[in-house]
Parts: C-alpha cells; structure tokens; sequence
C-alpha cells in the first residue's frame, strides 16, 4: 500500500509497516518502509532537504546507495538514526562526520577512502557506539578481494587496527569480531597503523620528478660515446677449480668424488 506522506501524522511501526512514497522534482524517489528510508540510484550529491524535512522524525536506518554522495550534508537531523548505508558514493577519507552518537551500523563500501587515519578519527569523535562498520572496495582497506598486491596479512593487520581504534566493534566488513582477535588487538593494534603519504606530497614528489626529467639532456645513454675497433676489445680469462659445497641436492649425483 501507498500513500502521500503526511508531515502531521506520524506512521505506526506496530504490526505490519506502512510505505510512504515522494517525488523529487528533480524526479527521484525517497521510500519509506517502517522506519527505513531508501533514496538509491538518484545521482544526489547530498540527500535532499525535502528527504531530511520529510523523514528526520520517523527514519532510524538510511539507505543511500549509489549516488554521488561526498558529504554527510542533513544526516544529522536524524536523531534517532541507528543504521547509515552509504556504499558505492564518493566519499574521502577526511569527511566531516556529524555528531551521532546513536549510530551503530555504517556501510561505506566502495567509496574514496584511501587513509585509514583521518577517517577512524572522525568516527570515534562522530560516532562512538558503532558496532558493525565495512569498508570493502576503498584502498583504505586492503582486502584480498579489491586489492590485487595485498595478501591475508596485510588485512589482517588492518583489523587488528580498526578493532583496536573501535573497541565495540562486532563486525568488520562482515565479518564476526571474535574474542581471540579482540584480544589480540589490544595487545598490538597500536602498532599496525599503516602511515600513508599526504597527497601535497605526492604531488610535490611528481612535481619534482617532472621537472627533473626536463632539465636532464634528453639524449643521454649509459653507453660509450663510440664502440670499440673490431680486434682491439681487451678481455680476461682463465682456468679455475669449482668446488660444490652443496648438500640433499640432486646436482650431487653430478660430483665426482675427486672434486671434492
């Protein structure tokens, strides 16, 4: 069943959910299912003031998926927001995240998110009762999956860091927080902090890197300027005694004993 939402009524989460339906004019669509608010697949950059104004009292999980989202811009209206899903939009590591301090689950799956550091300190002041966090699919977290040059370890050295910056976490990227790993984390998550450069300083280096290539003589080689006369190379050479050490090798049924 749908109905216009009336902003003087509040829906009932009692027995079955009722779904209310608007229209952008822009011509997306926000969904409302009990206390769940979709508004995927539109393109939004921020979600939209009519959204916020409409749902702030009655949402407590968002569904913002698929769009070109870089801000946390009017989600913190929603005061009793406890589930944010914001997977595949284009947010960076060094967002400003709005004061919820109801929130425990964030998807932030396949974003911009490259420095872990910037990011899980914006959390922990933001955010702290998170319980279930995944950031699969951003360079921030180097899952097997997503990033080719990364292997077992090195995920497992970002989760002992995460769960050591986010001690009530549960689930990381899906995956269960068991009593053994927290510990664990304690104990060495401190030191598994992995430091990135900035990107002044990579572009600095690039910088410099150019410039250098310019000013060197373009037709330099590390070959003589001449090669040498036919004949008149001077080389070396000479007998010499091998003596193979080598040991649980099949090259030793090569050996004879007088060689050794």
């Amino acid at each position: 069943m749908t109905d216009s939402y009336d902003a003087n009524s509040e829906p009932s989460f009692e027995g079955r959910p009722r779904t209310y339906t608007i229209i952008e004019q822009e011509g997306g669509a926000a969904r409302l299912d009990g206390d769940l608010l979709t508004y995927t697949g539109q393109d939004a950059v921020v979600i939209p003031s009519k959204v916020v104004r409409q749902y702030r009292h009655v949402a407590r999980r968002i569904d913002l998926s698929y769009n070109c989202i870089a801000s946390f811009e009017g989600l913190a209206d929603f005061k009793e927001l406890r589930e944010l899903v914001l997977d595949n939009n284009r947010l960076k590591d060094g967002v400003k995240i709005p004061l919820l301090p109801r929130l425990e689950t964030l998807s932030l799956n396949k974003n911009l998110i490259t420095n872990l550091d910037p990011f899980l300190d914006a959390l922990v002041k933001s955010c702290p009762n998170i319980t279930f966090l995944s950031l699969l699919g951003n360079v921030a977290c180097p899952n097997e999956l997503s990033c080719s040059d990364k292997d077992e370890e090195d995920y497992q050295r970002y989760r002992y860091y995460v769960i050591y910056r986010l001690p009530k976490l549960k689930f990381l990227d899906s995956n269960l927080v068991t009593a053994k790993e927290r510990q664990e984390a304690q104990r060495v998550g401190q030191f598994m902090r992995v430091v990135q450069p900035s990107a002044d300083l990579l572009s600095k280096q690039d910088e410099l890197a150019r410039k250098r290539s310019q000013e060197d003589d373009p037709d330099y080689s590390p070959l003589p300027d001449t090669l040498a006369r036919e004949g008149g190379h001077k080389g070396t050479y000479g007998v010499c005694r091998y003596v193979y050490y080598g040991r649980h090798s099949e090259g030793n049924r090569f050996i004879r004993n007088s060689d050794l």
